[in-house]
């Protein structure tokens, strides 16, 4: 569907098409959406009904919808509901509730489902025990039978938590009105239709308040899964300032301590972690550590696959993703609607940025040439050798010099995917640089120093790619990335969203022309682009 976005009642539609159907492109004049089984099911989750879904594709559109395309919808948002997860009679028994006689033929007919139809009770429901719960979602998801898992959770263990009005600097404090909508589209007022679920928002507009508000509502023991560890001490900082949780209330678990409080916050590097690859995942014990009430997962869309495996396991526990986009390389967006939830709650990137809650961004493409002697080895290289030898164009460090003279009195992170390229930028330029090796005690000394602008220029490995709370950061130069992740490109945009005094920022991304790096350069921006950003083409040429 393609939506005008000058037309008198953009905003209305936009909001009512925004409750069932994925925003996927946004450029200025026209926006792109797109209606899919999992935006159906979404929409039906979250209270949307299938009146609403077809008298705003009739009433707005400006032509004659088909009436196939009608009855697709009809049939796609039908199937959700027929299957429904429920409390059974007993604390480790769920009931499948099958509700109509086709369905449940179609499933006995298929031998990978049917497994899961064993034990029917004389109401005429299966029994099925906790430990599948996980894996008949999925499983019965990839057959286009969707399941409403409306079985409710363990409580967990009660914790007094409260927001502040004021935070430990006496600053006012309350969440913004769409925080607070996300988190209650969420919570749904602790009914068992909420307490699962995704929440997708732009980088910069406050994602922690979000999970934080969330934390206040449901009132229990919470696991944090971090991508970092520096995200891990934000996470713990901000908490302990809006919230009114003491320091003994809140526990680091990562490689420095190994700490489990009524608030445990960790690392998804953490969980993963094992000696040999035919070893056991030793964490993965904190997922049974306390009585959770409640899992944030930060970044949901970087889950890793024995992160989803154990996820699976505790579909007792609610569970909270967030996420500034939902693209995940490897086509797994089906399972963080099963494991985690399905979206709760999406603003538009360029939404917040009109409102003024996040900063507005100019992006550029700095196009410049390989130097003649790396040429013969560029052309005779295979393709992976040809991405390495063009994103370390050493032609980058003297064309970084010439966008620093323009940004003299902004902060500047400068981030890439080489190492030695790191190491030879941060030398030139005589500025630090912060790599996975750097230990954790400098890396936070160093961020400390650039928010306080004791540091102007900061040289980062992909490591800062998520979750570093670096505010003051205005300007972003991207020397390499890795090959056309679009993912990266928008969680490294995000580093300098949050909004600023003058709230103008500057992403500037260096590319060889007419090489390997230039076409997956493309691949990269393209999400971006669909946001409604535009890159701005400079060419850059070595001074003789």
């Amino acid at each position: 569907m393609l939506l005008e976005v000058y037309n008198p009642n953009f905003e209305k539609v936009r909001n009512e098409l925004s409750k069932f159907a994925e925003l996927v492109k946004s450029p200025e004049h026209i926006h792109t959406y797109l209606i899919s089984s999992i935006s159906i099911w979404n929409a039906s989750a979250s209270g949307v009904t299938l009146e609403e879904i077809i008298s705003t594709i009739e009433n707005y559109s400006k032509f004659d919808v088909p009436q196939n395309v009608i009855e697709n919808i009809k049939t796609i948002y039908q199937r959700f509901g027929k299957i429904e997860l429920i409390k059974g009679n007993s604390e480790d028994e769920l009931l499948l509730d099958v509700k109509e006689r086709n369905i449940e033929l179609e499933i006995l007919a298929n031998p990978k489902l049917k497994k899961y139809l064993q034990l029917k009770d004389e109401q005429g429901k299966y029994r099925i025990s906790l430990e599948v719960r996980g894996d008949l979602k999925v499983d019965f998801f990839n057959y286009n039978l969707p399941i409403n898992d409306i079985a409710g959770y363990t409580p967990g263990q009660p914790l007094d938590i409260n927001l502040r009005e004021t935070t430990l600097e006496g600053k006012a404090f309350a969440p913004r009105e769409y925080q607070k909508l996300a988190s209650e589209s969420f919570y749904q007022a602790g009914t068992n239709l909420g307490g699962h679920g995704t929440i997708v928002l732009p980088c910069g507009s406050g994602k922690t308040i979000i999970g934080i508000d969330v934390l206040a509502k449901v009132k229990m023991c919470t696991l944090i899964l971090a991508t970092s560890v520096a995200s891990v001490h934000q996470w713990i900082r901000e908490i302990l300032d809006k919230t009114t949780i003491t320091p003994d209330q809140i526990g680091e678990y990562t490689g420095d301590k190994k700490e489990i409080k009524p608030i445990t916050v960790t690392t998804y590097q953490m969980l993963i972690y094992r000696k040999k690859q035919t070893d056991e995942f030793p964490h993965f014990g904190i997922f049974q550590a306390q009585d959770w009430g409640l899992i944030i997962y930060d970044e949901v869309h970087l889950l890793p696959a024995p992160v989803f495996k154990v996820t699976s396991g505790i579909q007792s526990k609610r569970r909270l993703g967030l996420t500034a986009t939902l693209v995940r390389e490897d086509g797994h967006e089906k399972d963080v609607f099963c494991l985690i939830g399905p979206k709760r709650f999406d603003t538009p990137w360029k939404v917040l940025e009109k409102q003024g809650w996040i900063s507005e961004a100019l992006c550029h493409e700095i196009k410049l040439p390989l130097p003649e002697g790396d040429m013969i080895d560029y052309l005779t290289s295979d393709q992976k050798s040809k991405f390495a030898l063009s994103s370390q164009n050493s032609n980058k460090i003297e064309a970084v010099k010439d966008v620093l003279l323009k940004h003299q009195n902004q902060q500047v992170l400068i981030i890439g995917q080489y190492i030695e390229q790191l190491k030879t930028v941060a030398e030139e330029l005589n500025v630090p640089l912060i790599t996975g090796k750097t230990p954790n005690a400098e890396r936070e000394e160093l961020y400390a120093k650039f928010r306080t602008k004791e540091i102007r220029v900061l040289v980062v490995s992909k490591i800062a790619n998520f979750s570093i709370d670096l505010p003051d950061a205005s300007v972003l130069l991207q020397i390499s990335g890795t090959y056309g992740s679009r993912q990266e490109e928008a969680q490294r945009l995000g580093r300098i969203l949050r909004p600023k005094e003058e709230n103008v920022s500057y992403f500037y991304t260096f590319t060889t022309k007419d090489s390997l790096e230039e076409d997956y350069a493309h691949k990269r921006q393209r999400f971006l682009t669909e946001q409604g950003y535009s890159y701005q083409i400079d060419y850059w040429e070595p001074r003789k």
